[in-house]
């Protein structure tokens, strides 16, 4: 087993040490218990799916399963890369699932979601990045649970020629990339990718579909400045991303990126306002915001903002 491998591996995840010291008290979450956590658990093990709830650690898991949601992790639950911040197993992947959208499907139908997020771990393995199961995903839930909207939460298909393309044609109602982190901090958090790159696939989603709605994410408490998170807002807007999620950085083991602070509740709260002034037509801004947490209720008020904006201009 490789160095990488090794700090991947199942043994090391969820330890219980706290690197960072004591956490403030607006970080703390209650563990989850509630017997609907427990049926959502058991129906993604029936359907063989993986969540990234579960692979990366998320503080969330509780809440959002109570409520019957979880953000599907497709092809996989092993990445070819290694980022820093990321709990999921890095090593060679093995084979595509061809069942797998329509477990998706089903998993949309039987629960009866408003809307589903479909991520997925890097595959640079692939020769199209796995943007063809992210095709068929999307469509089988169009097909199965026509009312549900569909977000998905892509890699950077990074060299893979026509891999956006084929994802956007399947038609999704949102289209999410994470930058992580802002520019400085890509070579120690995020090392086998391109911040520009990644910033160029948002702006070239809104090329491809106009319609489609665009959505991005960094984490705070890596070390970045003010003045970088605000740059990174610039950049997006330049990029005609309609929706902003900032949350804090937890470390998942010491094997880890360090938590270099814990942003406060009040310092969230004013990138929100400075956001939404930048023209974000939704941001989320909070310790325990997540990509998709809350994501139905915010692509619901994605929508209305999109239109009350249409009306004024």
């Amino acid at each position: 087993m490789s160095k990488v491998e090794k700090l991947r591996h199942p043994q090391f995840k969820n330890t219980p040490e706290r690197p960072s010291g004591r956490k403030p008290d607006w970080i703390r979450v209650k563990a989850p218990n509630s017997p609907v956590y427990g049926e959502t658990k058991r129906l993604m093990k029936d359907l063989k799916l993986n969540t990234v709830c579960e692979e990366a650690a998320c503080p969330n898991i509780g809440e959002c399963w109570t409520q019957k949601h979880a953000t599907v992790m497709i092809l996989g639950d092993t990445c070819t890369r290694a980022c820093a911040f990321c709990n999921v197993i890095t090593g060679k992947p093995g084979p595509v699932d061809m069942l797998e959208p329509e477990n998706v499907g089903i998993m949309a139908l039987k629960t009866g979601l408003r809307h589903m997020v479909i991520t997925s771990v890097d595959r640079d393995d692939l020769d199209d990045g796995g943007a063809d199961q992210f095709a068929q995903c999307i469509a089988k839930v169009h097909e199965m649970a026509p009312d549900t909207t569909v977000e998905v939460l892509t890699p950077d298909f990074r060299d893979k020629a026509g891999a956006q393309e084929i994802v956007i044609a399947a038609g999704p109602d949102v289209f999410n990339h994470n930058l992580e982190t802002v520019p400085r901090l890509y070579q120690s958090i995020r090392p086998g990718s391109r911040y520009f790159h990644s910033l160029r696939l948002l702006q070239k989603a809104k090329e491809l579909d106009p319609e489609v709605f665009t959505k991005s994410g960094i984490m705070v408490g890596l070390g970045e400045t003010r003045e970088e998170v605000l740059q990174v807002m610039e950049d997006l807007r330049s990029a005609n991303v309609d929706f902003l999620t900032i949350g804090q950085y937890l470390q998942p083991t010491l094997r880890h990126a360090t938590i270099d602070r814990y942003v406060t509740p009040e310092e969230f709260a004013e990138y929100e306002a400075i956001a939404y002034a930048k023209g974000f037509l939704k941001v989320s801004s909070s310790p325990f915001t997540r990509s998709s947490y809350h994501a139905d209720e915010d692509f619901a008020a994605l929508r209305k903002a999109r239109k009350k904006h249409q009306q004024t201009t």
